[in-house]
């Protein structure tokens, strides 16, 4: 074989191994977005008192503490902070996690994810950073948003048989 026959033959064995990596990287995202979806739609097929301390307890472990539970199974986590301080920027992240009953002995489960940034700017003055109190709300600050990824979490702690089965269901699917 000439050099430039073994180049190109190189060439296209890394071209066929990146293809195959990128395209099973896109199967796996696919699929994991399969299962959030399908979990956001989840009904349990048990009370919402049964379902609602593992909902709390999943994001506890995210590292959020609720700050009250107010009427039914309705709760919103304090602000936590998600990114390092900085004067670019420090961000910070909460949940409203609502409990539904779906019928008899059914429920539903969903979390919503509040992400929010602040930044500390300098003053014009004299130059000096602005004290913590005076720190500014920037851009960041977003809605609310349905976080399908912990709902996937809590469907395969509560109802690890109905995680199973939409596992199995998914890699069908491809």
């Amino acid at each position: 074989m000439n050099p430039s026959k073994s180049s190109r033959a190189s060439a296209l064995f890394v071209v066929s191994v990146l293809a195959l990596a990128f395209s099973s990287g896109c199967a796996a995202r696919r699929q994991q977005a399969y299962l959030e979806d399908k979990a956001m739609g989840h009904v349990y097929r048990k009370p919402i008192a049964e379902v609602w301390p593992a909902a709390l307890a999943l994001v506890k472990e995210k590292g959020f503490s609720v700050t009250n539970t107010q009427t039914g199974f309705e709760t919103t986590t304090e602000w936590l902070m998600t990114s390092a301080p900085s004067s670019l920027g420090t961000s910070y992240a909460r949940y409203l996690v609502r409990g539904f009953e779906r019928g008899p002995g059914q429920s539903a489960v969903e979390f919503r994810r509040q992400d929010r940034s602040e930044s500390r700017a300098a003053d014009s003055t004299d130059g000096r950073a602005k004290e913590t109190g005076e720190s500014s709300v920037g851009a960041g600050a977003s809605q609310m948003r349905r976080d399908s990824e912990l709902e996937w979490e809590l469907l395969q702690k509560v109802d690890p048989d109905a995680a199973s089965a939409l596992k199995a269901e998914a890699k069908k699917v491809e």
